[in-house]
């Protein structure tokens, strides 16, 4: 905790990225029956404020209709007679050589025409205009991978509070492992790259154990401590909604967390001690309230606790999310119980679909 997300403190929030050089981006959008998301927020897409000079769109939209059955063709055929920058590409399983989701991104990079590619999905909604020029800024410096924010928008209900804080906890992670020069993982709801080291990921022997888990695989593969930026300003993050039950978003999370078994040897090591000493914690901690040491605990305890949810609020300050701090010790034992009930897709199962 005191290595690795102390980091949290020194990246800078709120902070608006100058863009030294504006070259053309090509913006990536994997749907699979995603009308009704694509409606509403492609257009927030489509009106980022990224121009040339003559104040033409410097960028592109591929949306990539991996073998929809829904109205999505409907709608971008709708979108593509008002914007001369989207593109609709269609993908059919007789063509599929990758799994899932990995052959629609191979569809939409066949098709990109630009070498700085931005990644989100369907239900994202930039939080602002600016989003494509902060997060094509660090590409500008020099950088390869660029990861952002994907929040959730709150509503009510305790699975809402978890689902925001644990993307909370998420970012937390990886945003701290790429300050220490060890990125492992990002969100493809707001990724940017570049089109070499995206083609380098899919040349990799791991990209097609998975159909999902290009944006983790992505940074995995193709990350160091020098080709990696994280970006913190809210006028460039994107939010998308939070499951409504239980049981959607089990099935989800079965998704995203069979991708870490893929990860590094070495951040398999850290993620993995950080995981069983936080389980450990805890457990003694109860332990110890029945022994005679029961006092240790009521020292210890408090004081670990105190520190890990200042950085907690410190890290809520800077994306802006606001969980209630009455939350944090019950979400804290929570995910103890998450890594136990998960533990069978973080260390050898997978998830065979990616919708």
């Amino acid at each position: 905790m005191l290595y690795i997300f102390i980091r949290i403190l020194r990246i800078p929030a709120g902070k608006h990225l100058p863009l030294k050089e504006r070259r053309p981006v090509s913006i990536i959008i994997c749907a699979k029956n995603e009308a009704h998301n694509l409606k509403k927020n492609l257009p927030a897409v489509l009106s980022q404020k990224y121009n040339d000079e003559s104040g033409k769109p410097l960028f592109e939209v591929i949306v990539v209709n991996d073998d929809s059955i829904d109205d999505t063709a409907q709608v971008l055929q709708e979108l593509e007679q008002q914007h001369d920058n989207l593109w609709d590409v269609v993908s059919r399983d007789a063509e599929r050589n990758l799994q899932g989701k990995k052959f629609a991104i191979s569809k939409g990079l066949a098709y990109a025409k630009y070498d700085w590619l931005v990644l989100t999905d369907a239900d994202c909604i930039p939080t602002s205009d600016s989003w494509l020029e902060q997060m094509a800024a660090p590409l500008a410096n020099g950088k390869e991978i660029v990861a952002g924010y994907g929040g959730y928008n709150k509503t009510t209900g305790l699975l809402n509070a978890f689902i925001r804080w644990e993307t909370l906890h998420t970012f937390l992670q990886y945003s701290t492992y790429i300050m220490a020069g060890r990125p492992y993982m990002a969100v493809g709801r707001n990724l940017a790259c570049t089109k070499e080291v995206l083609q380098k990921a899919q040349q990799s022997e791991i990209w097609n154990v998975l159909p999902s888990g290009d944006d983790d695989l992505l940074v995995s593969i193709s990350g160091n401590k020098d080709n990696t930026a994280i970006v913190c300003n809210k006028t460039a993050f994107t939010f998308s909604e939070a499951k409504e039950n239980w049981s959607e978003w089990v099935k989800q999370k079965q998704r995203h967390l069979s991708t870490g078994k893929y990860y590094k040897s070495n951040i398999k090591l850290l993620l993995g001690i950080y995981g069983v000493s936080h389980a450990v914690l805890w457990l003694s901690v109860f332990v110890l309230l029945f022994s005679p040491y029961w006092k240790v605990a009521f020292i210890l305890m408090p004081i670990r606790c105190i520190a890990y949810w200042l950085l907690w609020t410190a890290a809520s300050g800077k994306l802006g999310e606001k969980n209630p701090v009455y939350l944090f010790p019950f979400f804290d034992l929570a995910w103890m119980i998450y890594n136990f009930a998960f533990l069978p897709y973080i260390t050898w199962k997978n998830k065979k679909h990616w919708k």
